[in-house]
């Protein structure tokens, strides 16, 4: 079997018949007559063109219905190969495919003869377009060569018929042999094709790959930025259990600026922070850390959260006034039993208790950091023993499909069935918020548990409250109370004498500076013994070198010389509490 006359269905065949030239309808000033070797002759001197009548001199080519189905693929810069038959037998390659992957035989089915197919993932389509009539296309595939192909495959009819030995292989059109026998078809049987035309795309493979290869750079340095800005080890207070996560978001998605951090103030108090930073890429991670690092910085003046929140506003608007920040700022004081938080645009707060009750932070929440002219509040949410505290970004609960409320309302009932330790409840919530390696947004989430301690590890955690009254009388009264509690908690003799001495210099500094109310404070964890005096004036201590000569102005620098740690802070009532901290031996 032969074939000899191809038909492709190429787009613009069906209009062939309206587009034939009408001869007998061209005007006689543009009327060419033909020489004896049939090739169109030259204007006369005395025709329009060589007058210069016309503007234009046209030599026209042969006509696209002039040209077999052979000549059109043949002048084709891509490669182009024409299958019949179920098998899909080679009937045609032309020149471009030849040079691009070498002869092929006719006759041969294609996934025998043409390995390239197989290797651009086509020989499967064959079938399919054969059997629908309905093109198909593989985009940028590569070959072993190494070359990378976008392959096509459209249906094509063809006409089959028995020609001479001589003529096998040629293709019929109509004119030529075989043009005599019913036009071409001598039994009329009429069979399906493929033509595969394969257009090389290696240079723009090759220049996407390497601009997925600088974007791949590009966001391995924006993440390793943002890890490198975010806390390497979280700190473990003796009164909380925490873990957080991070996660960038999917490879189609730039890093964003979404950090946390947890820093001890100091007499066992603790602050939260988490934020995000909008944008995408370097620069917003860079501006995260320098909000981070403000934060810390801000924290150690132990202010109240607002007034934090307050520094930062102004900060960022000073950072990059186009760069929005939202940021949630808490202090836990594990005397008081409760977090005190401001929130600049940021999602609030949930915490669950023992009972798996889910309590969501209300206001005060103001605008995001960097818009000004905004006075922020504080306020607080119970944070007793037993309790669970989290703090995310939009990332955890925000989906186009829905209202972001109605993610926050998903993370608290992912939150009230979500039990056992910080790191174990982050992942639970990652997995149930759907949040997956090719999540469109990062994810930042902090876990804070305030455990309920019984038993013997309950022993290790002590408070102890005096207060002073009498003037000068209290002196003596918190050293001799000191005494008795320290014993009472079996410390070595060498740390109650220290104990006692810090406490009676706290007691003195209060009592010739402060002003009632004044009270003591011990308290020991399973890590520290802390110290702590309040009273009711807000002059807060300064560390500063006394003279020779002067009979007062050592106190603090006594402290400071025999504590682990001191610090000073107002309180929010009024008045100001000044502590110092012990390490305990392990």
């Amino acid at each position: 079997m032969n074939f000899t006359r191809w038909s492709a269905r190429l787009p613009g065949t069906q209009r062939r018949a309206a587009a034939r030239d009408d001869r007998s309808s061209v005007p006689a000033a543009r009327a060419e007559s033909a020489r004896p070797d049939g090739s169109p002759a030259l204007p006369d001197d005395d025709s329009p063109v060589a007058s210069g009548r016309a503007s234009t001199e046209t030599h026209p080519g042969p006509a696209l219905d002039d040209l077999s189905a052979r000549e059109i693929l043949g002048r084709l810069p891509a490669a182009v190969a024409l299958l019949h038959g179920p098998d899909h037998r080679i009937a045609y390659v032309n020149d471009a495919y030849e040079a691009a992957f070498g002869p092929r035989p006719s006759g041969v089915p294609a996934a025998e003869a043409m390995p390239e197919l197989t290797q651009l993932s086509v020989v499967p389509l064959l079938d399919q377009v054969l059997r629908s009539g309905t093109a198909r296309t593989v985009k940028s595939r590569r070959t072993a060569e190494g070359g990378s192909y976008t392959v096509t495959c459209t249906p094509v009819t063809a006409w089959s018929t028995t020609q001479d030995e001589d003529d096998k292989g040629a293709w019929a059109d109509g004119k030529g042999k075989g043009g005599d026998k019913k036009d071409g078809r001598a039994d009329g049987r009429r069979e399906g094709g493929v033509l595969v035309y394969a257009a090389d795309v290696t240079d723009h493979a090759e220049a996407a790959e390497r601009l997925r290869t600088s974007e791949r750079r590009h966001r391995e340095t924006a993440v390793t930025l943002q890890r490198s800005l975010l806390p390497q080890e979280l700190e473990q207070p003796d009164d909380l259990r925490i873990a957080a996560t991070y996660q960038p978001g999917g490879t189609d998605a730039a890093v964003g600026g979404d950090w946390y951090d947890v820093i001890t103030l100091g007499a066992g108090r603790t602050a939260l922070v988490i934020g995000d930073v909008m944008g995408r890429g370097v620069r917003a991670a860079a501006v995260m850390g320098q909000l981070r690092t403000a934060v810390r910085a801000y924290a150690r003046l132990d202010l109240p959260p607002h007034e934090v929140i307050q520094l930062l506003d102004v900060l960022a608007a000073e950072i990059d006034a186009s760069q929005i920040a939202t940021c949630v700022y808490a202090v836990h004081d594990p005397n008081e039993g409760h977090l005190v938080y401001a929130s600049a645009g940021h999602l609030p707060i949930l915490v669950r208790d023992e009972d798996g009750t889910v309590h969501r932070a209300a206001d005060p929440t103001g605008p995001p950091l960097g818009t000004g002219g905004w006075i922020h509040t504080s306020g607080t949410i119970a944070l007793p023993p037993g309790s669970t505290a989290v703090l995310y970004t939009d990332g955890l609960v925000e989906r186009r499909s829905e209202d972001i409320d109605e993610g926050v309302a998903s993370l608290a009932r992912a939150l009230s069935g979500a039990k056992g330790s910080p790191q174990v409840v982050c992942d639970r919530l990652i997995r149930s918020l759907g949040v997956t390696a090719e999540h469109d947004d990062d994810v930042a989430v902090l876990v804070v548990q305030h455990p309920a301690r019984t038993g013997p590890h309950a022993e290790l955690f002590h408070n102890a409250a005096l207060d002073l009254l009498g003037g000068i009388e209290a002196a003596p009264r918190a050293r001799a109370f000191a005494t008795g509690v320290l014993t009472s908690w079996r410390f070595p003799v060498e740390l109650r004498d220290l104990g006692v001495l810090a406490t009676s210099e706290l007691v003195a500094n209060s009592l010739q500076h402060g002003t009632p109310p004044m009270r003591l404070g011990l308290r020991r964890t399973d890590r520290r013994l802390i110290i702590e005096v309040t009273d009711g004036d807000d002059h807060l201590p300064r560390r500063r070198q006394a003279e020779p000569a002067d009979e007062a102005g050592r106190g603090i620098s006594i402290i400071a010389s025999i504590a682990t740690s001191w610090g000073s802070r107002r309180t929010p009532g009024g008045g100001k509490a000044v502590w110092c901290e012990f390490a305990l031996p392990r």
